[in-house]
């Protein structure tokens, strides 16, 4: 499946997905070319994702703790409720969520439900009024292997500690790596892709 707005998406039906998103303000959104013309958009996305750990400026709102649930519920909820997707990992960081699925509706679909449902939540506690809570586009990338799925996997459950955020990656409260989904360890190896 292929749809464009500022940036090109390409999901085969069946692919897990790695996704990352980010509140509005944070970083201005890199030129459609900067990603498709890059011989090394995982590169990229590392590199962007590192500046968006050190940022000191602009929302953080991820980082209180009420903020931080309501995504946590979302994706939660999107799983074993909406049954939209199967969810393999995901963090919330403090002005970004990464999260690696496989959809069961078009991604669009469901990123429009969880930005919605989340924004409207976190802005009522906020007391933001017709500001954009998350950023417009995503950045979404299907896995290829099994080596790729559980370096990704590393990756998200790592994230809190190349940050600095906490020393270890079962100490980030936000993340599946956090103790909150623990039987989800045990399972994992059984939905990598095949290569």
């Amino acid at each position: 499946m292929y749809w464009q707005r500022d940036l090109p998406h390409c999901i085969p039906d069946g692919a897990t997905v790695f996704v990352t998103w980010r509140l509005a303000g944070t970083l201005p959104m890199p030129k459609p070319g900067f990603l498709t013309n890059d011989p090394t958009p995982g590169k990229t996305l590392a590199r962007r994702d590192r500046d968006l750990d050190r940022m000191q400026s602009g929302p953080l709102w991820l980082e209180d703790p009420r903020i931080a649930n309501i995504v946590v519920s979302a994706l939660e909820h999107g799983e074993s409720v909406r049954t939209s997707y199967d969810l393999f990992s995901w963090v919330v960081m403090p002005n970004h969520v990464h999260v690696l699925l496989k959809p069961r509706l078009r991604l669009s679909e469901i990123m429009r439900w969880l930005k919605a449902a989340t924004a409207i939540r976190a802005n009522r506690i906020l007391g933001i009024h017709g500001d954009p809570f998350w950023q417009r586009e995503y950045y979404d990338h299907w896995v290829r292997s099994e080596k790729e799925f559980l370096a990704i996997v590393h990756y998200i459950e790592q994230n809190p500690v190349a940050a600095g955020l906490a020393a270890s990656s079962e100490e980030w409260p936000w993340s599946n790596a956090g103790g909150r989904d623990r039987q989800r360890h045990k399972t994992l190896r059984a939905c990598v892709p095949k290569e």
